[in-house]
């Protein structure tokens, strides 16, 4: 999709540029840009770069969401990288290695002021999980993908994120989702050994429903027609604590609870405008362990509040897009 500048109501085509084709940027530098700004671009707190493996590998970038899931990262810097084999040989590695991960994870903690510390201290206030094993993410980011790549993906039975990044004329860079798609096959001949234990946990909305009242079920099935209505391209992913609702990164999280929806909008605080007085700002007057992603919080009940919830939920959309 073309970008466009507007200057006094006048549109100029941006164009894309290679990253060889500028002078400062090597391919390398794709993989810094990303791990210098993880939280902004992809919402997942940076923990490592070129992490060694026990097999001679190195997993590019290692990081972990606000959720407790660990997340790797692969770059596909030319059309013959396998990322997508290499990523799945990274998480299964580290599903074996989970002591590994969860050392860094402690030694990142050291920082008061890290997001892997606030992290930390939920959890040992009891707040959800601090590491999700049943959630484990891996994301492909590359320029392009080839007919290969797309149907590899289509046929794993876990689900691989892949993203498309291109960089533009004064310094845009854009992002945009390839797939997200998942289907179910057999796994027997892709982990022979691993009986017990699965890649990745499969949840469903019909799992989160269960604590629902009817009403509430109403309610939700009302909000969650509206959000699918906003774009074509928004991905529903029942997680183990909450539903989320995904175009690069997550715009609104849902709990659903017997009496009221918990509503996680992913916006900084400072940013919502809610003439409504109907959002919580979680980072005040100090911040506040919570399940989901941004720093607001909406509690909805009532069939009334659906529409003034609604346009609050936009907002995020619209920040995140």
């Amino acid at each position: 999709m073309p970008l466009f500048k507007i200057k006094e109501n006048k549109a100029t085509k941006l164009d894309a540029v290679k990253p060889d084709g500028l002078k400062n940027i090597k391919e390398k530098d794709i993989q810094k840009l990303f791990e210098d700004n993880l939280e902004v671009i992809l919402n997942i707190y940076f923990l490592a770069s070129e992490y060694s493996t026990s097999f001679g590998g190195r997993i590019d970038t290692l990081g972990i969401d606000k959720t407790g899931s660990p997340v790797i990262i692969e770059y596909k810097r030319n059309q013959n990288d396998n990322i997508i084999n290499q990523g799945l040989s990274y998480l299964r590695w580290l599903l074996d290695h989970k002591e590994k991960f969860e050392r860094l994870v402690e030694s990142k903690s050291s920082d008061v002021h890290s997001p892997a510390m606030m992290l930390y201290w939920q959890a040992q206030a009891g707040i959800g999980k601090f590491i999700d094993w049943n959630s484990s993410r891996v994301i492909c980011i590359a320029e392009s993908y080839n007919r290969f790549d797309l149907d590899t993906v289509e046929m794993l039975p876990i689900k691989i994120e892949l993203l498309r990044y291109k960089l533009y004329e004064d310094n845009i860079l854009q992002i945009e989702t390839e797939t997200q798609s998942k289907v179910k096959i057999s796994t027997s001949k892709i982990t022979k050994e691993r009986k017990k234990e699965t890649l990745q946990r499969d949840y469903y909305i019909e799992d989160h429903l269960k604590a629902a009242n009817k009403a509430i079920k109403e309610l939700y099935l009302d909000l969650r027609e509206k959000i699918k209505g906003l774009d074509e391209t928004i991905a529903e992913e029942p997680k183990g604590h909450y539903i989320a609702y995904k175009l690069t990164t997550n715009f609104v999280d849902i709990i659903i609870q017997r009496n009221s929806l918990k509503i996680s909008l992913n916006m900084p605080s400072g940013k919502l405008n809610d003439p409504y007085n109907l959002a919580r700002d979680l980072t005040k007057p100090k911040p506040v362990g919570h399940l989901g992603n941004g720093d607001y919080e909406v509690k909805l009940s009532k069939k009334e509040d659906l529409e003034k919830a609604f346009e609050l939920i936009k907002q995020s959309y619209n920040y995140n897009k």
